[in-house]
């Protein structure tokens, strides 16, 4: 049968007793996927913190900062659960929502609320791609009989979960009005 795209499919289902099944190749590969990227929000969230006026959302960020760095070592915890090596694999989407929020520093007037809203923009899509990864491997974690770490997994979908409302609730509350009255 010929192939249309011209590519192999990333995942194939394995005949061999001692290979993984290729759902669990496919929730392993989405956990090396998040590593990466939460590794990847430990070193862009500082400049975000910076590039902040609003006291309320720099300590929204200042925190999510702290709750990252533990989502890291959580995932940590995901690989020694499942006897895996930790290994990361460059995440592309998270790569780009974070070059998406750098480029909206780069647009926006230092110090305007202006600059705030975006950075609020762009943190929440980050939040929602990390709602969207962290509550599809819980859920791949329950399939595939691994309840401890759903158990892990769905502890960070909460905390993503919370961050996201946050900043929700700081944009609301503080910093939308005072950039609707910026010139």
């Amino acid at each position: 049968m010929k192939k249309e795209t011209g590519t192999e499919p990333k995942f194939t289902t394995k005949t061999s007793p001692k290979a993984e099944p290729a759902l669990h190749e496919l929730f392993l590969d989405g956990i090396m996927d998040i590593y990466w990227a939460e590794n990847h929000l430990v070193k862009n969230l500082p400049k975000m913190i910076e590039a902040t006026t609003s006291d309320k959302l720099k300590n929204a960020i200042t925190d999510h900062l702290a709750q990252t760095k533990t989502h890291v070592t959580r995932l940590e915890q995901v690989f020694e659960l499942l006897g895996e090596k930790v290994l990361a694999k460059k995440c592309d989407a998270m790569e780009g929502l974070a070059k998406e929020g750098e480029g909206i520093v780069e647009s926006t007037e230092a110090g305007t609320a202006t600059r705030d809203v975006g950075i609020i923009l762009a943190s929440q899509k980050i939040e929602h791609y990390e709602i969207a990864t962290y509550g599809g491997l819980t859920q791949l974690a329950k399939t595939l009989g691994h309840d401890d770490v759903a158990e892990l997994l769905y502890q960070t979908l909460t905390e993503e979960k919370a961050a996201d409302q946050l900043l929700t609730d700081v944009a609301e509350s503080d910093v939308n009005y005072k950039a609707s009255e910026e010139a």
